[in-house]
C-alpha cells in the first residue's frame, strides 16, 4: 500500500478502461473493503450488486441522461443499494461504501468513478433507481445510491494539484462570512 495521502492525491475519476478484466484477488480485496466499511450504529444497511457481463452494463449505462457512459466499459460494475428501513442514515453509509470501494481500487493501481444515481433520471425522465430496480431485480425496500465503475485504467489523469485546494473554505471556531466574499 501506497501512504494514504498518495492515495487520495492520486485518485482521479477514471472514465476509460481497457479490456482486460480485473482479477479475482482484486475484487476480493475491494468487496472486503466494502464490507468493513464503517456505519451508523453498525446497522451495515448497504449491500452490493457485482455486474460484469458486457450486455448487461450496457443496459446499465442507460440509467441516466448523461455521465453513465464510462458503465459500458468498465471492468466491473458495483451497484451500491441500502435499505431505508434499516438506517435513516442509509444515504451516508451507502457512500461511504462507495468511497471505501474507490480508494481500495486506487490502492491496487485499478482506476474507479463514482456514478450517480440517487436524483438521477434516465433520457426517458424514469427515475435511474428505479430503471436499475426493474433491470437487475432489485427489491422495493432497496434504494440505489450509486454505481462504481471499475477497471485497468485506460487513461492517467495528474494528481490532485494541491495548489487548487479551498483553503478559504475552512473555518476555525465559527463560521467566518468575511471568507465568502474574498
Amino acid at each position: 500500500m501506497i501512504d494514504f495521502q498518495s492515495l487520495i492525491t492520486n485518485r482521479r475519476s477514471i472514465r476509460k478502461f481497457t479490456d482486460e478484466p480485473l482479477k479475482p484477488e482484486q475484487v476480493e480485496l475491494i468487496l472486503k473493503a466494502a464490507l468493513k466499511s464503517p456505519s451508523s450504529k453498525s446497522k451495515n444497511p448497504w449491500q452490493f450488486l457485482l455486474v460484469e457481463d458486457k450486455g448487461m452494463l450496457e443496459k446499465l449505462s442507460l440509467c441516466k441522461a448523461s455521465a453513465s457512459k464510462p458503465i459500458a466499459g468498465c471492468a466491473l460494475a458495483i451497484v451500491v443499494v441500502a435499505d431505508p428501513l434499516t438506517s435513516d442514515v442509509w444515504i451516508e453509509d451507502a457512500s461511504i461504501a462507495s468511497i471505501m470501494v474507490q480508494l481500495q481500487a486506487e490502492d491496487l493501481g485499478l482506476g474507479s468513478c463514482w456514478i450517480q444515481v440517487r436524483e438521477r433520471f434516465t433520457e426517458e425522465g424514469i427515475p435511474s433507481g428505479e430503471y436499475i430496480r426493474e433491470l437487475l431485480d432489485i427489491p422495493m425496500q432497496l434504494q440505489v445510491l450509486s454505481v462504481i465503475v471499475l477497471g485497468n485504467k485506460a487513461q492517467e489523469r495528474p494528481p490532485f494539484d494541491e495548489d487548487k485546494l479551498q483553503w478559504e473554505k475552512i473555518h476555525i471556531e465559527k463560521f467566518n462570512l468575511d471568507q465568502l466574499s474574498e
